[in-house]
């Protein structure tokens, strides 16, 4: 085997990795070495190029191997070189020019458009202060993108009705504009006058209160959305930030600018935003299977 015993020496002696750490990656380097051997016959380290180490890792792709588990025997195979770069034995290392194949991020979860239909109808919604408020809780969080730190912060003062927009403070006090529509206006109209009706001129400054007339809090809200979802959606998570998602990858669908929704949602920079990029991705790889003649 490719100077296993020095790979070995150097891990547990030198760099004092713990018994795990230098047993796994002895795992990754024989099962390298045996790759090198059967597929190319390479038994000397001198002979190893770029491209049998890129073929291995194309080997573990089409094994089915995770990305994680690839980027890490990969970098067993990198320390591997680099001591025999340092000892003299290569003038170069055969990895400098793999690449490993980034870890796939986690895609939000959202909610279907046909769900969020459902989840809204006003039928489904009571007729009196609670009912109202829950729908408007759930509609503002879903038509705004907005956190829930925001929506708890909310004040009646920030809706600008002659702007038809919204002032959110977001995080570390940034202030933002949303807009909002006019169904949205009627919509805050029907909770206030059940508001009103409950407890007159309270002296609240939020927008939003519970049923007590008080400032709700984030265990209210995440309660009110899962309770709702759960009726709804067999989606995995079922909390404020998934509407918030479904917010963003709806608006992606649909066309809208990406920029428009990084300002929308209050996001510091556009790489935040771009995450949502892979469901609208996945929208139109759909679109396009149904619509191409040789999709």
């Amino acid at each position: 085997m490719l100077e296993s015993q020095r790979f070995h020496t150097y891990l547990s002696a030198e760099k004092r990795y713990s018994p795990h750490t230098t047993a796994a990656y002895l795992g990754d380097h024989a099962q390298f070495t045996a790759y090198l051997e059967d597929t190319y016959g390479i038994t000397r380290v001198q002979d190893v190029e770029h491209t049998a180490v890129r073929s291995w890792v194309v080997s573990l792709l089409e094994g089915g191997l995770s990305p994680r588990s690839i980027q890490r025997k990969v970098s067993a195979i990198r320390t591997f070189f680099k001591l025999l770069v340092r000892d003299g034995i290569l003038e170069h290392a055969p990895t400098r020019q793999v690449v490993t194949p980034k870890r796939g991020e986690r895609v939000p979860s959202f909610v279907s458009e046909s769900d969020m239909e459902t989840l809204l109808d006003p039928e489904r919604f009571t007729d009196d202060f609670s009912g109202q408020r829950d729908r408007l809780l759930l509609t503002l969080l879903y038509e705004t993108g907005m956190r829930r730190a925001e929506l708890i912060g909310l004040h009646l003062s920030d809706v600008h009705r002659d702007r038809m927009e919204l002032r959110v403070l977001g995080k570390r006090s940034k202030e933002r504009r949303v807009p909002i529509s006019h169904a949205m206006l009627k919509q805050i109209d029907v909770y206030l006058a059940y508001k009103d009706e409950n407890f007159g001129s309270t002296t609240a400054p939020e927008l939003m209160l519970t049923n007590t007339g008080k400032k709700l809090y984030p265990k209210f809200v995440y309660n009110v959305v899962n309770r709702y979802l759960l009726g709804v959606t067999t989606v995995g998570q079922k909390s404020p930030h998934v509407l918030r998602h479904t917010f963003a990858t709806h608006m992606l669908n649909h066309g809208a600018d990406l920029n428009a929704i990084k300002e929308i949602l209050g996001h510091a920079s556009l790489a935040a935003t771009q995450v949502y990029t892979h469901n609208s991705i996945a929208q139109l790889k759909a679109i396009h299977q149904q619509a191409h003649p040789k999709g």
